[in-house]
């Protein structure tokens, strides 16, 4: 296991114990950033209209489409430590 990949799953757990909870716009950030760092480009129709969660979670991992897995490890990692205030 690469030090990456050892801090991204750090950061995974880390985000659970955030001193205060994030806004919407940033906890949909952090999520299509660890899709995008666990899964790559999006996969999968997107969910019905009335499905406003599914898509806003779609949108937002739709949005870093091209990016590396690593890069998006790096940026989760990056802005998990600035919630924590590290």
């Amino acid at each position: 296991m690469t030090a990456l990949q050892t801090a991204f799953e750090q950061a995974a757990r880390d985000v659970q114990a955030l001193p205060a909870r994030p806004d919407n716009a940033t906890l949909l950030h952090l999520y299509g950033l660890y899709k995008q760092a666990t899964e790559g480009d999006v996969h999968g129709p997107k969910p019905g209209f009335f499905d406003f969660v599914g898509t806003a979670k779609h949108d937002a991992w739709r949005a870093l489409a091209g990016r590396t897995k690593e890069d998006a490890m790096r940026e989760y990692v990056a802005l998990v430590e600035q919630l924590r205030g590290a």
